[in-house]
C-alpha cells in the first residue's frame, strides 16, 4: 500500500480475474453491475468478462455502445438495485475514431461505488506509458476500488490486487470467498520483493533502447 498512498487498504488474491470476482460477489451478488458495452472484454484462454461477473450472482446492466458511452448513460441505469459501476480498461484491444468514454471522476460522482479494473497493474503514472491507467490516478479521481494484475506491467508474481477505500477493502478481505482466493506466503514474498527490491526485468525492458531490444530478440 505504501506504493499507492491514495489507497486506504490493499488485499491480494490469486489473479486479476479473482480480484474482480471477489468485488462482484461481495458488492453485487443479486444486484446490478452497470458497465459499458464497449468494455465487455474477453481475456486470456477464452474467458469473457460478462461470464465471470454473471457467475457471481450479479446481473449486468449494459449501457452505451461499443464506441461511445456517456456519463448520462450510466446515470440513467443507476437505481436501487445497483451494486456498483464498473469501468474496465480494454488493455488487449483498441477502438479508435468516433469514440467517447467518461472520465473516472465523472463516474465517481454518480453516487454509487465505482470499481475500476486497470488490468495491467501500473501503480503510478509512467512517463513512457502516458495512456496506460494507473491505480494512484484512478483512486485520486474517486474510484472506490481498483483491481489489477500483479504479474503484467508491475512485473511481479501472478496475483490480483485490490486497492481502495479503508472501509471497503477489509470488508472484501473478510468475505468467505476471499479464503478460496488467497495467495500463499511465497507469492506475498515475491510481491514484496517486486515492490521493494531492484528494478524488475519488465521495468528494465521499458527503459531499454529499442535497438538493443531488437538486437537481443
Amino acid at each position: 500500500r505504501a506504493r499507492v498512498p491514495a489507497a486506504g487498504a490493499a488485499h491480494i488474491v490469486n489473479n486479476g480475474a479473482a480480484a474482480l470476482v471477489l468485488a462482484a460477489t461481495a458488492l453485487a451478488a443479486g444486484r446490478e453491475i452497470v458497465v459499458s458495452r464497449g468494455e465487455m472484454v474477453e481475456i486470456g484462454d477464452g474467458f469473457r468478462l460478462p461470464d465471470l461477473l454473471v457467475s457471481t450472482g450479479a446481473r449486468l446492466r449494459e449501457v452505451g455502445t461499443t464506441n461511445r458511452t456517456s456519463a448520462a448513460d450510466y446515470a440513467d441505469a443507476i437505481g436501487p438495485g445497483t451494486g456498483f459501476v464498473l469501468k474496465v480498461h480494454p488493455s488487449n484491444f483498441r477502438v479508435t475514431g468516433f469514440t467517447h468514454t467518461p472520465a473516472t471522476a465523472e463516474l465517481a460522482a454518480l453516487g454509487v461505488p465505482l470499481v475500476v479494473d486497470i488490468g495491467s497493474g501500473l501503480l503510478a503514472p509512467h512517463p513512457l506509458l502516458p495512456d496506460e491507467p494507473d491505480a494512484a490516478t484512478e483512486l485520486r479521481a474517486g474510484a472506490a476500488l481498483v483491481t489489477a494484475s500483479g504479474d503484467k506491467l508491475l512485473g511481479g508474481p501472478q496475483c490480483g490486487l485490490l486497492l481502495g477505500a479503508e472501509d471497503l477493502v477489509p470488508a472484501l478481505a473478510r468475505h468467505p470467498l476471499a479464503r478460496a482466493l488467497r495467495v500463499d506466503k511465497l507469492t506475498l514474498a515475491a510481491l514484496e520483493a517486486t515492490l521493494t527490491g531492484p528494478a524488475t526485468p519488465t521495468a528494465e525492458a521499458l527503459r531499454a533502447d529499442p535497438r538493443e531490444l531488437a538486437h537481443r530478440a
